[in-house]
């Protein structure tokens, strides 16, 4: 498991980009399964929507990728030195919305690793109900 303070060490994001709360699992062999709390304080929720707020989708992604980062930071030496980035997103669905006070829990599997880039099969839920999935393209990059 990793806290805030010990996600804050690897991922370059900080708040509000931060969208990684804790890690519950983080074994790059099996899946890395992590959790964002949805507060209603948000500050995308000013805009979207005010009178339905829902979290966007492509946060929903981007929080995906964020573990996939955490996950990928794992299989490479000097993490601390590396940097996740983002390169591609496949198939990806959302299917339902995300609300203030929901717990999104974000499950990724490693499917390919060549080198410093991997591919990996990301899927987010509340409570049971699968919300997004989607496939997703990340390298690693010296800083």
């Amino acid at each position: 498991m990793m806290d805030i303070d010990e996600i804050k060490e690897i991922l370059p994001h900080r708040y509000p980009m931060l969208l990684v709360d804790r890690v519950l699992q983080a074994d790059p062999d099996d899946k890395i399964v992590a959790i964002k709390n949805v507060t209603a304080n948000e500050r995308f929720f000013e805009g979207h929507f005010p009178d339905h707020p829902i979290m966007p989708g492509v946060l929903i992604v981007e929080a995906m990728a964020q573990v996939a980062g955490i996950g990928l930071l794992q299989t490479v030496e000097e993490p601390e030195d590396k940097v996740p980035y983002f390169a591609k997103v496949e198939d990806a669905r959302f299917r339902k919305p995300v609300k203030p006070g929901d717990q999104l829990r974000m499950e990724v599997e490693i499917l390919r690793l060549r080198g410093r880039m991997g591919k990996v099969a990301a899927t987010a839920y509340v409570e049971d109900e699968i919300v997004a999935d989607g496939k997703l393209t990340c390298f690693i990059q010296d800083k």
